[in-house]
């Protein structure tokens, strides 16, 4: 039998062997105050795990609010649907910010929606696996006819497991780290969802400035080569002259349909990430340019302190070990017992009085020993404590690596911002002044208006960069628990035995 938790096929044939061996034994009378004190007991004992759900979205709610301002909302309802739908369409009427696109994908969108109910669903399931199973009743009746005479006899039992009752304050301990494990796998669910929605967010922007730029570009090149074609047609202009001036329009015009794709396929992608319809994406509109850079970096130090002391991942590891050491025990004595049964048994037969007793039945470790099982869970702690020493190293690592990305894109953005982009303007402004002094000619002056533009895009590609890696060290001090995204439900080894009850 694996785990503490009984099957019913046990239970049925405890019930019968009870039957069977109180017809030829009389067993010890149980008062009925007796009995139902147990019952009670067991009663009592089977509902002191409480459902979990509520509070586990309560935390996670707080765990949002803390941290990204925003709270969770569960939209189980179709009343909660419909004032969803409303608050959308009001956000949807103006201009979408990073901060109002966050609280859109935790609060309406359907994918994190779905994370929600997942988590509430396998919190149900810990809550379950920390009860007692409920007690099984038989009832048996037999009709004989002997001689004419009609002999009936009745047999009753109500059969549960010893050990399930000695082993619920072990088994509630266990469901607690378990909830844990999943408050923190959902508040890992936040961590994510809001990462995505910023990096989707800022792609979205920075694609849509790109598009403004690429289009003045070809702007310039299309007045450069509609120049060209009649210098050439009066005889100002050789063949190849006007080709050269063309090529470049060519190009102008490939970089802005790609730019315009670009822009379409962001755009779609933050339309996933916040869940919206069709109707409600063709509504929505996104700021004209990314948010200027900070006056100053974030301190490295209290970033790196506060991964180390916040990373979900850190404290994951540390409730699986947590379980792991408290499934030690449990383990310990499974391994040599795992099933000791009780049954009250009441036979009645006809001009005979009323049998009553109990039967015990558990196992006899004759061909398991279980130190098969206790190996296993000596490995698996072992496993646990050095996972928990790895995430840690882990942790810190990528939080200095993070953070080292984040300080080089902000050195960059502020490069161009600071260095490069006056420098073109004012390559510009002088380049002006010769040509309204007729130094230079018209296509100078266009190829030094294509030039600035570049200089332009490459400044919004780094900024673009800069809050990419700013949404990616946010993410990264918070961090994100292992496993996450390959199980929804917490291990729960040692709470539900066997099939997990009846």
């Amino acid at each position: 039998m694996e785990g503490v938790c009984p099957r019913t096929a046990t239970f049925r044939k405890a019930g019968h062997l009870a039957r069977r061996n109180a017809r030829k034994r009389r067993g010890p009378e149980m008062k009925p105050v007796g009995r139902l004190g147990v019952l009670f007991g067991v009663l009592v004992l089977s509902g002191c795990a409480s459902l979990d759900v509520d509070r586990n979205l309560s935390d996670t709610s707080t765990f949002a609010k803390s941290n990204y301002g925003n709270e969770l909302r569960r939209l189980d309802s179709d009343e909660t649907r419909r004032e969803a739908q409303t608050e959308v369409d009001t956000l949807l009427e103006q201009t979408l910010t990073q901060a109002n696109a966050e609280r859109l994908a935790l609060a309406y969108s359907p994918a994190f929606q779905i994370l929600l109910a997942e988590n509430a669903a396998a919190s149900a399931r810990v809550t379950q696996s920390a009860r007692l199973p409920n007690p099984v009743f038989s009832f048996e009746k037999l009709v004989r006819n002997e001689e004419g005479v009609r002999d009936l006899d009745i047999g009753r039992t109500l059969a549960f497991s010893v050990l399930d009752l000695l082993f619920l304050p072990s088994r509630i301990g266990i469901a607690k780290s378990a909830q844990e494990r999943l408050r923190l796998q959902s508040a890992g669910d936040v961590v994510q969802a809001i990462s995505e929605t910023r990096q989707a967010w800022v792609n979205a922007v920075a694609a849509q400035q790109s598009v403004a730029y690429f289009e003045r570009v070809y702007e310039a090149a299309d007045a450069g080569a509609e120049l060209a074609r009649r210098m050439q047609a009066a005889g100002n202009f050789s063949r190849l002259q006007r080709a050269h001036e063309h090529e470049f329009y060519a190009e102008a015009a490939a970089q802005l349909k790609r730019a315009k794709q670009r822009k379409m396929e962001t755009r779609e992608t933050l339309v996933r990430a916040l869940g919206l319809t069709s109707l409600q994406a063709q509504r929505l509109k996104l700021p004209d340019r990314l948010p200027d850079l900070p006056k100053a970096l974030k301190d490295e130090a209290s970033i790196l302190q506060q991964g180390l002391d916040e990373r979900l991942d850190v404290r994951m590891a540390r409730f699986e070990l947590d379980t792991v050491v408290r499934n030690r025990g449990l383990t310990r004595v499974q391994s040599v017992v795992d099933g000791l049964h009780v049954g009250l048994v009441s036979n009645s037969e006809s001009g005979k009085p009323t049998q009553r007793g109990y039967e015990v039945e558990f196992p006899i470790p004759l061909f398991d020993f279980g130190d098969a099982r206790r190996s296993q869970v000596e490995a698996e702690y072992m496993a646990a404590v050095h996972r928990a020493q790895q995430t840690a190293v882990s942790a810190a690592s990528q939080l200095r690596q993070q953070y080292s990305a984040y300080r080089t894109a902000y050195e960059l953005a502020r490069h161009y911002r600071d260095e490069i982009v006056p420098l073109r303007k004012t390559i510009s402004d002088e380049r002006m002044l010769k040509y309204n002094g007729m130094l230079i000619g018209v296509f100078e002056l266009l190829a030094d208006a294509r030039e600035q533009v570049a200089s332009v895009l490459a400044a919004t590609e780094s900024e673009r960069d800069f809050w990419l890696a700013d949404a990616q060290l946010q993410a990264a001090v918070l961090g994100r628990p292992l496993n996450a995204s390959s199980s929804r439900e917490p291990a729960v080894a040692g709470v539900a035995g066997g099939d997990g009850g009846h």
